[in-house]
C-alpha cells in the first residue's frame, strides 16, 4: 500500500513538473489543393494527449516541451510525423493515400494505429456509406468488410438481419455479434412478439455515424470476454469540432420497386395445366370446373377474369429523407446538435416506416487535464408492419390465388372474399399492425489526464427501448372475424452500463514503448412487457381493447441479468518493428449457474514489421510488410436469462391456481467457449499504392449451449445443456490499390471471404428442421445442411417423379416411398457459401465522382419450400410458376416436371426438388455525384455543394428462380437457414439528393 502511495505522488508530482514545462503549440492542417482538413487527429507521440482538426482545419494542442512530436493521422491521407522544434504555429500538409495504415481505429476501451494493430479489425468511414439511402447501418456493411457475412433476409422494412462475422459459431444460443454503441453495449436482439423478428437497431440513424469498426479475431475481441465469441462491432458517432459553427443539409429523395417479380400463370394457362390435372388425376378422370367448385364454392372456372394476383402484393415504394447537424465549439467547449428524418414506403402493400432522430453531442475541458462530455439522443420510429411469410394475411401469399377470381367481387363491389384462399387485400382495409418505438442510447463521461501517460475514464450509459404494439383487425378479415380483434403489446427495456478504466502510455528508452489498459464494466438489464388481446368490438371503427367485449388473453412478465467484469489489456512495441499484445477479461453474469458464474477470456498476439527492418527500409517497391498472429478466447452468454433455473409457474383450473414446474435447470450451465487462432499479412507496395492483407482463421468452440430434447413423458421437452463442439476455418483477402492519381483518380478495394463450418460433436444427438424443412444439425456436418429425398427427375415412361436411393438407385415415387428413412434421406444441400465479398471501384475528375459497389456470394445453396404449393405441378388449385407448364405430357418426354394429377402428389414430397444455386452477383450501390467549384459556392457564402443520384440493388445476377437469393425465412427454428418461403425481394430504390454544408 506505500509502495502505491508513493507510486501516486511520483505521478502527480511529474505531473506539476510538466505542465511547468508545457505550451500550446496551435496550427493547420490543409491538403495538398490548400483546401483545410477537418477532423484530423494529432496526437503527442508517445502520450494520450491529443486532439483533433476543427471545421476549418485548425488545432491547439499543449505539449510537454520544445522536443515534442506531433502524428497527424487521417483516413486516405499519408500519417506525418512533425517536429514541434519549440515552434508554437505549425501548418501541415497532408498527402492522400491509398493505404490506410495510418488511419487511428477504435478497438475496445481505445484506439490504435493500424500499422501497429496484431488483431484482425475491419473499418468503415461514414464516406463510403453517407450517399446511400442504407435502412440502417448494418446494410452499410454489406460487400464491404471482409469476413463479415451479412443476409438481409426479405424486402420488409425493420426487419432484422443475420449477420455472420466469420461463421456461425452457436446452435441455441445467438450467432449475432455484440454491437457496442459509443462504449455502450445495446440491444440488438428482438423484444417483440412478432414471429418475424423486427431490427431494433433500424431505429439509429447512420447519419449519426462516423465510423464502424469490426472485431472479428480473439485478439481484438476478447476484451469483450463472454459475449465475443461471434464478434464485436464499434459504432462511434460523430462529435463536435472547434472552429467556426458549420451547418451541414442534406437531403435525398427518390422511388422504390421490386429486384424482381416472378412469373405466374396467366388464366388461359392456369385452365389448361388444371384441365390436364383433374383428367389426369390418381382418383380417376375428374372434371376440372366442377372440382374448383367444390373447392372454392364459386363458379369462377368459367369466368372472363384474369387477375395478376402476384403484382397486387406490391405497391410503388418511396424514400424521403432530410438530415441537419450543427457542429462547433472553441478551444474548451466542443458541440454537435443534429437531426434526421426518414420516410419510407415499402414496396410491399400496408409496409411503412417512418423514423425521426435527434443528438446532442457535447465535451467540455474543465482544464487541460479535465474533461467531461456527453452523448445524447432520442429516437422516435413507427413500422407499419406486414404479416409474416407463413401467414395468409402475408400478402406476397396472394401469388397463390387463381388468376381466374376476380379481385373485386361484382356482385357486392368490395374485395372478394369468395377466393381460393383469403384475399389478404381485406387487411388493408379493414386492420393495422404498428409498432412504435421510442429509444435513447446516451451516455455520459469524464476524463483525468493525471500525466500526459496515464488518464483515468469513467462512462455511464443506458440503451432504453420502449416498444408499443398494436394491432387491429377488422371482423371481416381472418384473424379478427366475425366480431373484430385488437392487440397491444408494450415493452420496456432498460439495459445500463458502466466502464471505469485507466489507459497508461509510456517509452522506456528508444525501443521499448508500452500502451495499457486496466478497468471494470458493469451492465444490467431489465425488461418489462405487458399483453392484451381483445375482441368483441361493436363495429370496425372501435380498434381500442378497451371497447372489447371480453379480454380473452392478458400477461405481464419481467426479467433481467446482470454482467461484472475486469478486463486488463497490453501492448508492447520493441525495437519499432516487434508487436507484442496481451489481453485479458473476467466475466461473471447472472445467466449461468452458480457453479460456473465465472469465466476467464485471455488472447495473445505477435506482430513483427518487416518492412522497419534495415534490408527493407528504403526498399522501392515493398513498402510496408508485417506478419502477425493472435490466438485466445472469447464466449457466448446470449441465451436467455433463467436457462440454468428450475422454473415454476401457474396453472389454473377454474378460478384455483396452482403452482407447476415449467423448465428443469442445470447449476453447471456455462458460457460457451471459443478458441480461435488467427495468422496474417500486410503489405503494402509502390508507396503503398498497392496494400492487401491475407488472413486464416480457426475458430474452435466448445461447450455448445444446446436445447437438448427430453422425452415429452417426464412432462418437459427440452433442457438446456453445455452439448457439443463446433469448428470454422476460413481465408480472408483484402487488397486495396490506386490504380490512377491526378486530375483522374482511379481507386479499387477488393474483398474475399471463405469459411467452412462443421458440428465436430453433439454427443450423437441430432436436430431435424421440421416435415416441411432440410436444415439438420449433426456431427461431421455443417450447421443447418440440407437433408432429404434426392430428387431424380421424371421418368420419361410413364410422367412419374422420381428419386435417388441412398445407394444411387432411381426410383419411382410409390417404390421409393416404401423405402425405411436411411435408404430415403441423403445429403442434397449446403447452406453455406463457398466465398462471399465485394468489389468497389471509385472514380474522380474535375469535382465528378463514381462509385461502385458490387457484392457477391458463391456456392450456397437455397430451399424454396414454398414449391410444395407454387412449383407443383398441380397438385392442387394454387396458381403455379410459368416453369411447370413444361409437364410431362408423353412417353419418351425429357422434363424436370412430372405429370399433372390433381390431388395425387406426384413430385409432391419434401425433397430437393427445390433446392437450387443461390450464387448471385449484386450491384449494391451505384452514386454518381458532382461537387461544384469552391468558387461558384463562396458566392453563396457557402462552404460545399455536392448533388448526386444513388441507386441501391440496381442489377442482381442469378440462377436462382425464387424472388431473391438474399433470403431467409425467419418464422422456422434457427437451424433452418437457406430457406424461402413467400419471402420478399430486396427493394431497387434510386434517390436523388443534395448535402450542402456552411
Amino acid at each position: 500500500m506505500k509502495q502505491l502511495l508513493t507510486l501516486l505522488c511520483l505521478l502527480l508530482g511529474t505531473t506539476s513538473l510538466l505542465m511547468a514545462q508545457s505550451y500550446t503549440v496551435s496550427g493547420q492542417v490543409k491538403d495538398e489543393a490548400g483546401d483545410p482538413l477537418p477532423g484530423v487527429t494529432v496526437v503527442v507521440k508517445n502520450t494520450i494527449r491529443g486532439t483533433t482538426t476543427g471545421n476549418d482545419g485548425r488545432f491547439s494542442i499543449q505539449v510537454p516541451g520544445p522536443d515534442a512530436v506531433l502524428v497527424f493521422s487521417y483516413t486516405g491521407y499519408t500519417q506525418q510525423e512533425v517536429p514541434v522544434n519549440a515552434q508554437r504555429e505549425l501548418d501541415v500538409v497532408l498527402a492522400e493515400s491509398g493505404s490506410a495504415l495510418g488511419e487511428v481505429v477504435v478497438v475496445g476501451f481505445g484506439t490504435a494505429y493500424r500499422q501497429d494493430l496484431t488483431g484482425s479489425i475491419a473499418k468503415l468511414n461514414a464516406r463510403e456509406f453517407e450517399f446511400q439511402p442504407v435502412q440502417t447501418f448494418e446494410n452499410a456493411i454489406q460487400g464491404r468488410a471482409a469476413g463479415v457475412f451479412i443476409n438481409s433476409g426479405s424486402g420488409k422494412l425493420g426487419q432484422g438481419l443475420n449477420i455472420r462475422v466469420r461463421g456461425i459459431s452457436s446452435v441455441s444460443a445467438s450467432n449475432q455479434p455484440l454491437f457496442v454503441i459509443d462504449g455502450i453495449p445495446v440491444i440488438s436482439e428482438p423484444v417483440g412478439s412478432a414471429t418475424e423478428p423486427d431490427n431494433p437497431l433500424a431505429t439509429i440513424a447512420p447519419e449519426d455515424i462516423e465510423s464502424i469498426e469490426i472485431l472479428k479475431d480473439a485478439a481484438a475481441a476478447a476484451i469483450y470476454g463472454a459475449r465475443a465469441s461471434n464478434g464485436v462491432v464499434l459504432v462511434t458517432t460523430k462529435s463536435g469540432r472547434a472552429g467556426r459553427t458549420k451547418v451541414s443539409f442534406g437531403v435525398y429523395g427518390g422511388w422504390s420497386s421490386p429486384t424482381r417479380k416472378r412469373e405466374w400463370l396467366n388464366a388461359a394457362e392456369y385452365r389448361e395445366l388444371f384441365t390436364y390435372a383433374a383428367q389426369n388425376s390418381d382418383f380417376g378422370e375428374l372434371d376440372a370446373a366442377e372440382e374448383f367448385a367444390s373447392e372454392t364454392g364459386t363458379d369462377d372456372w368459367n369466368s372472363n377474369y384474369d387477375t395478376d394476383w402476384a403484382s397486387e402484393a406490391f405497391q410503388p415504394g418511396s424514400v424521403r429523407n432530410a438530415s441537419l447537424s450543427i457542429t462547433g465549439g472553441d478551444a474548451r467547449t466542443t458541440f454537435l446538435v443534429s437531426g434526421t428524418w426518414n420516410d419510407q414506403v415499402g414496396i410491399l402493400r400496408g409496409n411503412a416506416l417512418d423514423r425521426l432522430t435527434g443528438r446532442i453531442n457535447l465535451e467540455h475541458k474543465a482544464s487541460n487535464r479535465l474533461r467531461f462530455g456527453t452523448n445524447l439522443s432520442l429516437i422516435k420510429s413507427l413500422n407499419q408492419r406486414v404479416p409474416s411469410d407463413n401467414a395468409f394475411s402475408n400478402p406476397l401469399q396472394l401469388n397463390a390465388l387463381p388468376p381466374i377470381q376476380p379481385k373485386i367481387d361484382p356482385a357486392t363491389g368490395k374485395l372478394n372474399q369468395n377466393t381460393l384462399y383469403y384475399n389478404n387485400l381485406i387487411d388493408l382495409e379493414n386492420g393495422f399492425n404498428n409498432a412504435t418505438t421510442y429509444r435513447s442510447i446516451s451516455n455520459v463521461y469524464g476524463q483525468w489526464d493525471i500525466t500526459d501517460r496515464l488518464s483515468f475514464r469513467s462512462e455511464y450509459g443506458i440503451d432504453w427501448l420502449n416498444l408499443q404494439e398494436e394491432q387491429f383487425r377488422g371482423r371481416q378479415t381472418l384473424d379478427g372475424a366475425p366480431t373484430g380483434q385488437g392487440y397491444s403489446n408494450q415493452v420496456n427495456v432498460l439495459n445500463q452500463n458502466v466502464n471505469n478504466f485507466f489507459q497508461y502510455v509510456q517509452k522506456f528508452g528508444k525501443n521499448f514503448d508500452l500502451n495499457a489498459t486496466l478497468g471494470m464494466q458493469y451492465q444490467s438489464g431489465n425488461t418489462r412487457s405487458t399483453s392484451s388481446t381483445g375482441e368483441g368490438l361493436p363495429n370496425d371503427r372501435f380498434t381500442k381493447i378497451a371497447s372489447a367485449a371480453k379480454i380473452v388473453q392478458a400477461s405481464s412478465n419481467e426479467s433481467a441479468y446482470a454482467f461484472t467484469s475486469y478486463f486488463a489489456r497490453a501492448n508492447v512495441k520493441l525495437f519499432d518493428r516487434i508487436l507484442v499484445g496481451l489481453s485479458g477479461r473476467l466475466d461473471g453474469s447472472s445467466r449461468f449457474g452458480k457453479n460456473n458464474r465465472f469465466g476467464f477470456f485471455p488472447a495473445g498476439s505477435l506482430g513483427y514489421i518487416l518492412s522497419n527492418e534495415s534490408f527493407l527500409r528504403d526498399n522501392k517497391i515493398v513498402s510496408f510488410l508485417k506478419v502477425r498472429g493472435s490466438y485466445g478466447r472469447t464466449g457466448n452468454a446470449e441465451i436467455g436469462n433463467f436457462a440454468w433455473r428450475s422454473l415454476w409457474g401457474a396453472s389454473f383450473v377454474g378460478d384455483l391456481a396452482g403452482i407447476v414446474p415449467t423448465r428443469i435447470g442445470d447449476e453447471n450451465l456455462t458460457w460457451e467457449t471459443t478458441d480461435q487462432l488467427n495468422v496474417g499479412l500486410d503489405f503494402g507496395l509502390f508507396n503503398d499504392r498497392i496494400s492487401a492483407s491475407v488472413d486464416y482463421f480457426d475458430k474452435r468452440t466448445k461447450g455448445l449451449l444446446l436445447n437438448l430434447p427430453l422425452p415429452a413423458s417426464n412432462g418437459f421437452t427440452t433442457i438446456t445443456k453445455n452439448i457439443g463442439d463446433m469448428t470454422n476455418t476460413g481465408f480472408e483477402f483484402i487488397l486495396t490499390t490506386q490504380n490512377l492519381v491526378g486530375k483522374f483518380r482511379w481507386s479499387t478495394s477488393f474483398n474475399l471471404s471463405t469459411y467452412r463450418n462443421k458440428v465436430t460433436n453433439m454427443n450423437g444427438s441430432t436436430i431435424d428442421g421440421g416435415s416441411r424443412q432440410l436444415g439438420r444439425v449433426s456431427e461431421g456436418q455443417p450447421f443447418g445442411y440440407f437433408w432429404g429425398p434426392k430428387y431424380a427427375g421424371v421418368n420419361p415412361d410413364n410422367g412419374n417423379a422420381q428419386y435417388f436411393d441412398t445407394d444411387g438407385n432411381i426410383l419411382d415415387q410409390d417404390d421409393f416411398l416404401a423405402l425405411p428413412d436411411e435408404k430415403r434421406n441423403q445429403i442434397v444441400g449446403n447452406p453455406h457459401p463457398d466465398f462471399f465479398g465485394g468489389l468497389n471501384n471509385r472514380f474522380s475528375f474535375m469535382g465528378f465522382s463514381l462509385d461502385v459497389q458490387l457484392q457477391f456470394v458463391y456456392g450456397n445453396d437455397l430451399y424454396n419450400i414454398a414449391g410444395f404449393f407454387q412449383s407443383v405441378n398441380g397438385d392442387y388449385f394454387d396458381n403455379q410458376s410459368k416453369d411447370q407448364l413444361d409437364y410431362w405430357r408423353q412417353p419418351g418426354q425429357i422434363t424436370k416436371i412430372p405429370e399433372p394429377r390433381l390431388y395425387s402428389g406426384n413430385g409432391a414430397i419434401k425433397s430437393s426438388r427445390w433446392v437450387q444455386d443461390g450464387s448471385y452477383l449484386r450491384v449494391r450501390a451505384l452514386t454518381f455525384g458532382y461537387t461544384l467549384p469552391r468558387s461558384l459556392t463562396s458566392r453563396a457564402r457557402m462552404e460545399n455543394l455536392f448533388l448526386y443520384v444513388s441507386a441501391q440493388n440496381l442489377f442482381t445476377f442469378t440462377k436462382y428462380e425464387g424472388y431473391d437469393p438474399e433470403v431467409n425465412a425467419t418464422y422456422i427454428s434457427a437451424v433452418n437457414i437457406g430457406h424461402d418461403f413467400y419471402t420478399p425481394p430486396q427493394a431497387r430504390i434510386i434517390t436523388l439528393g443534395l448535402n450542402a454544408s456552411f
